[in-house]
């Protein structure tokens, strides 16, 4: 049962450091300019849009791995 309790607590502060960004994201001007970085691929046509955000998912990919292995150790 120990794992599933690491497990469990690990997801809770993960739940609480996302809430935690949503609630101050406004006042974090980094936050804001997430989802529209310079790369990401907007497409807009007449009644169509079409988003991909590529650069900033290589950006979280990368921060997550990071993150991952150092809390890994």
């Amino acid at each position: 049962m120990a794992p599933l309790g690491k497990l469990l607590i690990i997801f809770g502060v993960v739940l609480v450091a996302v809430g935690l960004v949503m609630l101050f994201s406004d006042k974090l001007p980094f936050l804001n300019r997430l989802g529209r970085l310079p790369g990401d691929i907007v497409i807009e046509r007449e009644r169509f849009r079409f988003y991909f955000p590529i650069v900033t998912s290589i950006i979280l990919s990368i921060v997550l791995t990071i993150l991952l292995n150092i809390f890994r150790k």
